[in-house]
């Protein structure tokens, strides 16, 4: 792999959606090739051929051909956050310290509403009657209080057998300590469950906090036979097609890592979509020289996410939720901090018992998929009002690959505005206005919750359908600018050609910091180092050795219960100074999110993390330019209640660098439509950027 280093290899990323399955090819030059076809739920391979193969004749080559030049193929899947979301997961075991059987039920507590009583506790991850208890217990210090009754961890390993439970998820009390009563149990789960996939919560997920660790251990063993099975078939499938190069994955904290460490760890897998959004924008705001926060959307068929990018940096959370807040399940690990909702083209427009309308979050899909597509789906969409609205051509979606129904969408829409007493394009129209107001709040969540004015920040724009109302949205919340990529179709499988080879390790090491130990802490960071040594000489052996690593500490002030997550100053704390370096850089935290500190508690530091990251080779973006003249055409459009205008409609390769178009106006990119209302112009960059500066 000496070579690989020396020179731009091509490089592949796929990003399977729940609507749409993304490629993007990037060949020697740094050029990138879309392909785009309808996922194919029942077997992942099928879009992601069809995908590829679409690229692959823009290329004017065949697939094989394709695959034989690539030396890096990123894959990215829904298909973990899916089986969760459905439910379709493995039957699995928890097996927890004897006496605490209810943490996936009792969780962490939290409600939106305290005084609302009509809302059904959520129930748990794993049902509790699947819950076992094992007779130990180690102590807060890592004693051991109790030892482990191995008579009785291998009746219920007999139990579980003879129950036919597919995977077995480990937290044992204080294992974060002392793990030895996990790794014995790990031995005894091999010897009675020879095969049967498990998880210890010691090695997954080291933290303090029970129920996040527990969450998380769940969730992973949960999805193992289920992932395992995929990213193998996904190997041979890619190997019988003739690939011979490096396979990654991309992974929830918005980097890439080998297959293997993945099969070994799925949860990783799990909302690694939106997590490389943000990357991509992080890139693309760079590239225009934009020093204001970004806020990068991607729109698909199912979602709509937003993430929140700043100096640079992008936001880490350790509370992702799947599903509701509160409601749903906590993921427990690091994740890129990106809140989705259920607004995409896809989202499905209702009306309620007392004739509201509503926009998601059930979506058409793929299958059957917006009534425009054609393939049986009946209920409006906002894909059918865009439609209805003049905002699509039905000759050019997916570049003419695809032909869409205008009257299919009509009728769809009739159904809504029948019910509401109005014409279809203002049914079309209204269902616009609320799917923008629930993007709108998800915008507002984010800035406004990390001390973040949206006014000071631009935003930039990702996903088939992101193009149809981000400019409507910018402008409301008054942003400076939208940065709208030609590749805003496939964000977040651009968002793995940015993106690095990471791996996080993690240590549970609490202090305060009047009274800090930093004994404990440094062997913390030894041990965190330790285990990230092991996957940087994995991968240097096969190539990867431009490695970076950085350190971060969850705290809070002793008293709350949230925490912030704080970069270290170094890689151990060595002296007094560091430590106050440490607690200084804590304030600042709470400061810019909170507008305010608390110098007279002490600050407590509960979990620290090591992130290594292995820089693949760089992409020089380039612009595609101008591929071929066409004159604009005219149509009629509606971009409010008022009526139609008629708008300008340009085909995005017919644009030079440097070009402009002033709304109202439509460009159209052969995966993706640019909506321009009244009074607003964009500019192609030589980023290959359509800017639409708004601060005006």
């Amino acid at each position: 792999m000496a070579d690989r280093r020396s020179e731009q290899a091509w490089r592949i990323s796929v990003d399977t959606g729940g609507t749409f399955t993304d490629v993007v090819v990037v060949d020697d030059s740094g050029r990138f090739t879309i392909g785009k076809a309808l996922t194919t739920p029942a077997r992942i391979f099928g879009g992601l051929t069809a995908a590829l193969a679409d690229a692959a004749q823009k290329l004017e080559l065949s697939m094989a051909e394709v695959l034989a030049r690539t030396s890096i193929f990123i894959y990215g899947t829904t298909r973990a956050t899916n089986a969760i979301v459905t439910g379709s997961v493995a039957k699995t075991a928890f097996l927890t310290t004897a006496g605490f059987p209810d943490i996936l039920v009792l969780r962490e507590g939290g409600k939106f509403n305290p005084h609302d009583f009509s809302t059904p506790f959520p129930k748990p991850y794993i049902p509790r009657r699947h819950t076992f208890e094992i007779e130990e217990r180690i102590g807060a210090t890592g004693k051991v209080v109790k030892p482990l009754d191995e008579a009785q961890a291998e009746s219920v390993l007999r139990d579980i057998r003879a129950l036919g439970f597919e995977a077995l998820a480990v937290a044992l009390l204080w294992a974060t300590a002392n793990p030895m009563h996990e790794r014995r149990l790990a031995t005894l789960i091999e010897q009675h469950l020879p095969g049967v996939p498990y998880t210890l919560g010691h090695a997954l997920n080291p933290i303090l906090r029970e129920y996040r660790r527990a969450s998380s251990v769940a969730i992973d063993a949960s999805i193992k036979p289920l992932m395992q099975a995929h990213l193998r078939d996904l190997q041979s499938d890619l190997r019988d097609a003739g690939y011979r190069g490096e396979l990654l994955i991309s992974t929830t904290i918005g980097g890439c890592i080998d297959v293997e460490s993945v099969i070994e760890r799925p949860i990783h897998t799990v909302r690694s979509g939106p997590a490389m959004g943000p990357v991509a924008g992080r890139r693309y705001a760079a590239l225009e020289a934009r020093a204001e926060p970004a806020l990068v959307v991607d729109t698909g068929g199912t979602t709509f996410d937003v993430s929140l990018v700043r100096d640079q940096h992008i936001a880490i959370t350790q509370e992702t939720w799947l599903g509701e807040r509160f409601t749903g399940h906590m993921l427990g690990i690091p994740a890129v901090d990106a809140r989705s909702v259920g607004a995409g083209g896809g989202s499905i427009a209702w009306l309620d018992d007392a004739g509201l309308l509503h926009v998601g979050p059930h979506s058409a899909g793929a299958e059957p998929g917006p009534a425009c597509y054609g393939r049986g789906g009946t209920r409006a969409t906002v894909t059918d009002a865009a439609l209805v609205l003049g905002y699509l051509d039905p000759e050019f979606f997916l570049g003419g690959r695809m032909r869409l129904d205008t009257d299919a969408a009509r009728r769809a829409i009739n159904g809504i505005a029948a019910l509401l007493g109005i014409s279809a394009e203002q049914a079309a129209y209204s269902i616009f206005a609320v799917s923008n107001e629930t993007m709108i709040n998800a915008i507002k969540d984010i800035t406004v919750s990390e001390g973040i004015d949206p006014s000071e920040a631009v935003i930039v724009a990702g996903g088939g359908a992101a193009g149809l109302n981000i400019v409507s949205i910018a402008r409301e919340l008054q942003c400076r600018a939208v940065i709208a990529p030609r590749t805003a179709s496939v964000l977040s499988a651009c968002g793995m050609q940015f993106s690095d080879v990471q791996a996080e390790a993690s240590a549970a090491a609490p202090t305060r910091s009047d009274a800090f130990d930093r004994a404990l802490v440094n062997r913390a960071l030894a041990d965190i180092d330790a285990r990230l040594d092991e996957f940087a000489a994995r991968l240097a052996a096969r190539g990867f050795d431009r490695l970076s690593r950085h350190y971060r500490v969850d705290a809070h002030y002793t008293a709350q219960v949230w925490d912030l997550s704080v970069e270290l100053p170094s890689a151990r704390i060595e002296d007094a100074a560091a430590e106050e370096a440490l607690v200084e850089a804590f304030h600042a935290a709470h400061r810019r999110v909170f507008e305010v500190e608390d110098r007279a508690s002490a600050v407590e530091f509960l979990s620290w993390t090591g992130r290594l990251s292995v820089s693949l080779p760089d992409i020089t973006v380039v612009s595609q330019g101008a591929s071929h003249e066409q004159a604009p055409t005219r149509r009629q459009v509606w971009f409010d209640l008022d009526g139609a205008v008629e708008a300008t409609v340009v085909r995005g390769d017919a644009l030079a660098t440097g070009a402009e178009v002033s709304g109202p106006a439509i460009i159209e990119e052969a995966t993706t439509t640019l909506i321009l209302p009244p009074g607003t112009r964009a500019r192609l960059t030589t980023n290959d950027s359509y800017v639409i500066e708004l601060s005006a």
